[in-house]
């Protein structure tokens, strides 16, 4: 029996053009001088630790070329910085690049800057969970606190109570079965007692080879339509958390 609902957000809860066409490009525009001008604030500090500590062992042949480009060691502001515009460039998903776009975003979001849109479907639908009794969690690429700023600054105002627990890469990458099976543990569940929505069919994929019940969520705009194996909801109120663990019991 499903006793708690895993959100993706980009293209499950949230409109993925906010983010690609938004925030991401919000945080580019601000990277230099958030670098520049806080690098000397402790937070700003460790995350660039973190950056050179991923650039140092990151495999990537290109990342290697900037590495030994950078004949000071540790490498300077602006060669940290042309790195993390080749990882932003090459869509990497770097832990320490998201906890930086989240401090960056964070500005904008208290500046009024930035607002979150939802898709229409969601608060209703996390009302509804909520009176059911269901956990409700996000697992998301971008960090948690990216996550909490974008659902305390959505234009139905700030929407973190409805949420129980917050998963980013921290736990572990999003397309490893092992992260679905570490989430189910924290959340003090057996990992069939989840179900995980999202618009990816691979993340939809490491969920289901954990054990974990995955929908795929097919929203107009979002890169990925083709759902493989998995149940599509074109809305959040399309998953009927019943008959969709009872088809995946009878497909195991």
């Amino acid at each position: 029996m499903i006793q708690a609902i895993l959100l993706d957000i980009e293209g499950t809860t949230c409109p993925v053009d906010f983010v690609s066409k938004t925030l991401f490009p919000f945080a580019q525009k601000h990277l230099s001088t958030t670098l520049s001008t806080r690098n000397h604030e402790p937070e700003i500090e460790s995350l660039v630790n973190n950056v050179i500590h991923e650039w140092e062992h990151d495999p990537d042949p290109a990342s290697q070329r900037l590495w030994k480009q950078s004949t000071q060691k540790p490498p300077s502001i602006q060669y940290i910085e042309a790195y993390l515009e080749h990882l932003i460039k090459t869509d990497r998903k770097s832990t320490a690049l998201k906890d930086l776009q989240g401090i960056i975003w964070e500005k904008g979001y208290q500046s009024g800057q930035l607002k979150s849109p939802l898709f229409r479907d969601v608060r209703p639908q996390l009302d509804t969970w909520k009176q059911q009794g269901l956990a409700l969690a996000v697992y998301s690429s971008g960090s948690i606190q990216a996550q909490k700023l974008l659902y305390s600054h959505t234009e139905e105002g700030d929407l973190r109570h409805y949420f129980d627990q917050w998963f980013d890469t921290h736990t572990g990458p999003k397309l490893l079965e092992q992260s679905y099976k570490l989430i189910a543990q924290n959340l003090g569940l057996a990992v069939d007692q989840v179900l995980f929505a999202s618009d990816h069919p691979a993340e939809c994929d490491a969920a289901q080879q954990a054990g974990m019940h995955a929908v795929f969520c097919l929203r107009d705009g979002n890169p990925h339509q083709n759902p493989g194996n998995h149940p599509v909801a074109r809305k959040l109120s399309d998953i009927d958390v019943n008959s969709t663990a009872a088809t995946q019991s009878s497909q195991t």
